[in-house]
């Protein structure tokens, strides 16, 4: 009768005499040695359709390729069991390539992923060789980490070109500023964020630019690429005070609308006003922005230029110039109102990212950075498995507001 997995294991643990872990491990990974020895065997039984122990006649080999076996190489493998040692089978012509242990890896059991895990965690290549040899007991140089961590480059592209929603109500924009090397020296380049709240209220990462410089020209070539992967409209644009946005906006999504961050506003434009008039000058521009309509939001403003005009000039100015587009959300209902009045839904994310990479003040290069972010986004849309607060409430009103354009 033939012995059930759980039999036969117990038949083999009583063989052993197992008297500590440690030697449960070991045979652990002997084990594991030859379950991928066996099925590398078994591999290229299949290529070239005989098994070891069989003797083919010619008349029996008429009708397939003249290849057969020809010894062995050896290989050593990383594994989360430590490293062992396999015996490669190789046949004459060099067909065969192993499937269970591709040519070129010496990773097996999960070893890449974990070692992308701690990569995504922000751990440096450094310290992922440390802790990778203090969990496993395999010796990984730095570099081999750099390695595996460029295998997800492809995949790293294809999530920044994958096709997206056609309607998105509300997108964020914001920047995130890293010292990226270029050149032969180290420069602040900005990664810039953009994140879509789609008609089920559900965010998304719609994906991650690397620049140097903001300009209307680099915002519209953003643009111009959410629309090339699918997004025809959005309803509105939820931004800092970010450079040419405007322009670049207004050239691809026309009907959109914009809304300034008003806690950037707030912080921008009191930046420089005496700590000695802060506080009263603070009460008074909160009755410009907590106003129930524009209509009081104006008068609040005009009164507000009154009073501090003549000391805080500057301040005054930056609320009247960009009224426009800080006046947005006053056209929106209660429950749209506290979705875009602020940009503090995409700050949320930047603050997860800094979190990740505060132990790499610094990248090697944009692709370094672009794989970092990406595999951070990974784990914290994972997260994201709720919808937006009254979303049931928000889409009713967005389907009467935006009639012509909801389908």
């Amino acid at each position: 009768m033939e012995l059930t997995p759980k039999e036969l294991m117990k038949q083999y643990v009583d063989s052993q005499n197992f008297t500590s872990t440690t030697q449960i491990m070991q045979a652990m990974k002997e084990l594991f040695r030859d379950a991928i020895q066996q099925v590398m065997e078994s591999e290229l039984d299949v290529e070239l359709g005989y098994e070891k122990s069989e003797r083919m006649s010619d008349s029996e080999n008429n009708n397939l390729s003249k290849n057969y076996r020809n010894g062995y190489s050896k290989k050593t493998v990383k594994t989360q069991l430590g490293e062992i040692e396999v015996k490669v089978p190789r046949d004459r012509n060099g067909e065969y390539e192993p499937k269970i242990i591709g040519k070129y890896n010496r990773n097996a059991d999960g070893m890449e992923e974990k070692i992308l895990s701690l990569y995504a965690c922000g751990m440096s290549q450094r310290d992922i060789a440390e802790q990778i040899k203090n969990l496993y007991d395999v010796e990984i140089s730095p570099e081999l980490v750099s390695k595996i961590s460029e295998k997800i480059m492809p995949e790293v592209n294809d999530w920044q070109n994958r096709p997206l929603e056609e309607v998105y109500p509300f997108v964020f924009m914001d920047a995130i500023h890293y010292k990226v090397k270029e050149d032969h020296r180290y420069i602040t380049k900005a990664a810039y964020v953009v994140l879509g709240i789609n008609m089920e209220g559900g965010k998304d990462i719609l994906g991650i630019w690397i620049g140097e410089h903001e300009s209307s020209k680099f915002w519209l070539n953003v643009l111009t690429e959410l629309k090339s992967r699918g997004v025809k409209d959005v309803y509105l644009f939820c931004v800092d005070g970010l450079t040419g946005f405007r322009e670049a906006i207004e050239a691809v999504y026309p009907k959109a609308g914009i809304q300034r961050c008003i806690i950037h506003q707030i912080r921008y434009s009191t930046r420089f006003v005496s700590y000695k008039d802060i506080k009263a000058l603070m009460a008074d521009l909160k009755l410009v922005y907590t106003a129930v309509t524009e209509d009081e939001a104006l008068n609040n403003l005009i009164r507000f230029k009154e009073k501090w005009s003549k000391s805080y000039p500057s301040c005054v100015k930056t609320w009247e110039d960009n009224w426009d587009i800080l006046s947005t959300f006053f056209a929106y209902p209660a429950e749209i109102r506290k979705i875009i009045y602020t940009t503090n839904i995409i700050e949320g994310l930047n603050r997860q990212f800094r979190q990740i990479t505060k132990n790499k003040p610094s990248f090697t290069n944009d692709e370094s950075l672009r794989k970092m972010l990406y595999l951070a986004s990974k784990n914290i849309v994972k997260r994201w498995t709720q919808r937006c607060r009254n979303w049931d409430v928000v889409l009713n009103y967005l389907k009467v507001m935006f009639e012509d354009r909801t389908a």
